[in-house]
């Protein structure tokens, strides 16, 4: 954990929320689908725009299908990264993206939920104290 980094994240997040210009929440285009225990989220961003996402309580997979991105993670500092890309968040990601292009970054996640609202409900930490986000982070340490 680089809590340099995370504090740079959540200033970046409360700038960015302060702006006259922001746009708050889910506000770019999305496609949710479930199936047999998977669901994805896709989201369309335009370009020049920054985007803050949540904390997720599990290593999920991450796929750049299009565009150009610049991240900035705890666990990997500042990256840009071009498309196509495929990346595995560990729990407990939270990430700053600046888009230089239109991007299209799709998450895959494992549910029986059937709907958004009771999938991020399941998968998305409130805060960095969430019990079931530290159970999945020592999980994950026990596997490696």
């Amino acid at each position: 954990m680089n809590v340099v980094i995370r504090d740079e994240i959540d200033d970046i997040e409360l700038a960015l929320s302060e702006a006259a210009h922001a746009q708050v929440g889910d506000c770019f285009p999305l496609t949710h689908n479930f199936t047999s225990g998977i669901y994805t989220r896709t989201i369309q961003i335009p370009a020049n725009s920054f985007v803050v996402g949540k904390i997720h309580r599990h290593a999920h997979p991450n796929f750049l299908m299009k565009g150009v991105v610049t991240i900035l993670t705890e666990d990997g500092g500042t990256q840009i990264l071009k498309a196509p890309c495929s990346m595995i968040s560990p729990a407990g990601t939270k990430r700053v993206l600046y888009t230089h292009l239109p991007c299209e970054w799709t998450t895959v996640h494992a549910t029986d939920a059937t709907t958004p609202e009771e999938a991020e409900v399941e998968i998305i930490a409130p805060d960095y104290q969430d019990e079931a986000l530290h159970v999945n982070k020592i999980k994950a340490l026990r596997s490696i």
